[in-house]
């Protein structure tokens, strides 16, 4: 195959490559066989994500056609500024959990479930892919099914060492079909009245459609499905089980992506498929996503302050997390919407991170990682605990970290918008945060009653490093931003045309 043709199919790729090789993983009943494949599907979909960016990066999109019919009588992926970033973030994301699986995953279940776990690892990542590119309603419903049932999978094999991760994913399944079946729902109206399922053509055909009614019903089940899906509070009320209870690696790859897919389907929804109708987005903005979003980043706060188990802490801290990537969209213009991308960038490192070192913890500890238990580990696990600190400063939006340069970001377009008193709680937000990082911090480092827990493992290689590269960028993007900050000005100026 010509290097032209392997352009030409890279947002194939991206979906396929992973999705295939899923069943193969299936079949091998060896762990760390199972672990090469999954490392070539990952590995496989970072390439073709990282070619689709410089595919792009001239402000070019292009629409990839499935089969032999074109849109809108075909399904399509949409390749642009907006959707290749995003992708891009979750494959690499992706590819560095993958790479901490090798020890991780196996020492959290059952070795015979080792194939079926890095199965349904393969089909979350190209499932995620999916639902980012897809350019038509239907399929994107399709592709949110395929990663939501996979991430069950993967939620419920953390049963191995907790019994209480089949009851997180049970309420994941019952609550996600809710979200689901609310988006399906509002796709049936509009689709009721437009004949079309591509995004392209709703956006064309729903500023012509006379039944304003039935538009704003299709709207209302549309966004709030994805809410779900996005974990906006208050519909938020799955993620700090899945996350507390799935396997380490799982919840560091869940963190660092999933919930990002449903956020850039958000923001694509409403400036580009109701981008006709800007009366509804825009009340939907201001009386729904913007007063959730503040909520969401103050609850998910507060309750990581007074929370004990270190993985539904930083379960409860992604939840104001999305908080504001949620209201950078909300703010509606592209300062705001640029912010969102560089925030979903770097929160996607940040958690991912702060993941990874737990999940170095519990396999030093052998035991849920309550911060009790974390008592003198940055003593006797410096390298983890070091990468940690540098991802959890970035949380909080120390200077020079990736963290703050979201926080200016989002604190500039706030301030363009003449929403002070919005940007007051982001910030009276941000300084609760520094409340539950000192508490850890203290913990890990200025305590030596612990120094006699026995530990069962050494720091070693194949867990760390994957930390390492998520703090190195945590710190290389806080100091070098451009790459991101431009390729979100170019993703945001895309997906909303040029709104100011």
């Amino acid at each position: 195959m010509s290097l032209a043709a392997i352009i030409a199919n890279l947002p194939a790729l991206v979906v396929v490559v992973p999705l295939l090789l899923a069943p193969v993983a299936a079949l091998i009943p060896v762990s760390g066989a199972a672990w090469v494949i999954a490392v070539i599907g990952t590995g496989g979909a970072l390439i073709s994500a990282w070619m689709l960016q410089g595919a792009v990066t001239g402000g070019v999109s292009f629409s990839y056609h499935l089969g032999s019919w074109p849109p809108p009588w075909g399904i399509e992926f949409v390749v642009d500024a907006a959707s290749a970033l995003t992708v891009l973030i979750m494959a690499a994301l992706s590819f560095v959990a993958t790479l901490f699986a090798r020890r991780a995953l196996p020492a959290e279940i059952n070795e015979r479930d080792a194939g079926k776990a890095y199965s349904a690892w393969l089909l979350a990542s190209g499932g995620l892919a999916g639902l980012v590119m897809t350019g038509d309603a239907f399929n994107l419903f399709v592709f949110l099914e395929i990663s939501a049932l996979s991430s069950i999978i993967l939620i419920a094999l953390g049963a191995g060492t907790d019994r209480r991760a089949l009851v997180a994913a049970y309420n994941y399944l019952i609550i996600g079909a809710v979200g689901a079946t609310f988006y399906v729902i509002g796709v049936g109206f509009i689709y009721a009245v437009t004949g079309t399922l591509n995004m392209a053509d709703l956006a064309e055909r729903i500023p012509q459609v006379q039944q304003d009614t039935v538009i704003i019903v299709g709207f209302g089940f549309m966004v709030a499905g994805i809410l779900v899906k996005a974990a906006v509070f208050p519909v938020h009320i799955w993620l700090p089980a899945a996350y507390a209870f799935a396997p380490s690696a799982v919840s560091a790859m869940l963190a660092a992506i999933a919930t990002k897919a449903a956020l850039y389907i958000l923001a694509r929804i409403l400036f580009t498929v109701f981008a006709g109708v800007p009366d509804v987005t825009a009340l939907a903005l201001e009386w729904v996503l913007v007063p959730l979003a503040i909520a969401g980043i103050f609850t998910g706060t507060i309750l990581a302050i007074y929370e004990n188990d270190i993985k539904k802490l930083l379960a409860f801290s992604s939840v104001a997390q999305i908080g504001y990537i949620a209201l950078a969209f909300g703010i509606a213009s592209s300062a705001g919407i640029a912010a969102g991308f560089i925030h979903i960038g770097n929160h996607a490192i940040i958690k991912g991170g702060m993941f990874l070192a737990v999940g170095g913890y519990f396999l030093a500890l052998r035991s849920r990682v309550s911060l009790s238990a974390m008592t003198g580990l940055g003593r006797r696990m410096p390298i983890t605990t070091t990468g940690f600190l540098i991802c959890g400063l970035s949380l909080i939006g120390l200077p020079l970290t990736a963290g703050f340069i979201s926080k200016l970001y989002l604190v500039r377009a706030l301030i363009a918008e003449d929403m002070i008193l919005v940007m007051i709680l982001v910030l009276v937000s941000s300084a609760l945060s520094v409340a539950y990082l000192w508490k850890i911090v203290e913990i890990l480092w200025q305590r030596a009653e612990g120094d006699d827990v026995p530990l069962h493992g050494d720091e070693t290689p194949a867990l760390y490093l994957p930390l390492w590269i998520l703090a190195i960028a945590n710190l290389w993007l806080g100091v070098a931003p451009a790459p991101l900050v431009d390729a979100a000005n170019r993703a945001a100026m895309h997906l909303v045309g040029g709104i100011s």
